[in-house]
């Protein structure tokens, strides 16, 4: 391990750091974009980053900010929702692209998690997705070799899109480059498009210290712009749409 690197105690895949830019595209029935910077991580869910302790309230990392929201290992909780889908890890490595929390806030409107199996071959990709209004839902997403997938839509996530549709993602696991794309399909038209690019670099304490003071309460300013968007939609008169009741998703506790 290089002086200053964050640890992860025997994780054979040191944690990574991405300087992100988020795009948000809006075509109908109003057009509107902005663009927001940030960082997110990338860890093995089995081998969690350990910080020194002045660095901790800059990077945490709690199994309750993800899936039923229990305290449990992820990767428990991660395998249960599989296991729905009659999808089996057998120990093979899962590598999360998450924000963390800082100084004891997190928002995550996606984090994504790659799964391959015990010989290093792909599985599938799970997509969870937060709201701003506390409700999660995961995605199973079967890439093809070029990252692509698609999905229905079946969470409620902006109060101006029903909960129809579905989603064309491109998802390739990130190396030097982070180059997520989402974009929401109804019908013929691709109302909304969201794309996360990023430039990896290694969690270090000075990397993670100078992405902290480019980018200070990262996820509360992640959640914030996503209100501040709704709020300016709203008052150019976009009609909202009622947010539906929804029962608990099958494999998250």
């Amino acid at each position: 391990m290089r002086a200053g690197q964050v640890h992860a105690p025997g994780s054979g895949t040191a944690p990574a750091l991405y300087e992100c830019v988020v795009a948000h595209a809006r075509t109908t029935p109003v057009r509107h974009s902005f663009r927001h910077r940030t960082y997110m991580w990338l860890v093995d869910v089995d081998h969690l980053p350990v910080l020194p302790v002045a660095l901790r309230p800059l990077a945490g990392f709690d199994p309750r900010d993800h899936f039923g929201g229990a305290r449990e290992p992820l990767r428990t909780a991660l395998e249960r929702f599989l296991a729905v889908h009659d999808i089996h890890l057998d120990g093979g490595r899962v590598l999360m692209l998450t924000h963390a929390r800082v100084l004891g806030h997190v928002f995550n409107p996606l984090t994504l998690y790659w799964c391959s199996d015990r010989a290093g071959s792909p599985l599938c990709v799970v997509a969870e997705v937060h709201n701003t209004y506390g409700d999660r839902h995961c995605y199973l997403l079967r890439p093809d070799a070029e990252g692509r997938a698609e999905v229905r839509k079946e969470l409620y996530v902006s109060p101006f899109f029903p909960v129809d549709g579905s989603y064309k993602m491109r998802l390739p696991q990130p190396g030097e480059r982070l180059g997520v794309t989402v974009r929401l399909r109804r019908g013929d038209d691709v109302p909304f498009t969201a794309a996360l690019r990023g430039t990896r670099r290694p969690a270090t304490a000075r990397q993670l210290l100078a992405a902290a003071v480019r980018h200070p309460w990262s996820t509360l300013a992640v959640s914030a712009a996503i209100k501040m968007h709704g709020i300016h939609l709203y008052l150019r008169g976009l009609p909202v749409t009622p947010r539906p009741s929804s029962a608990p998703q099958e494999g998250l506790k």
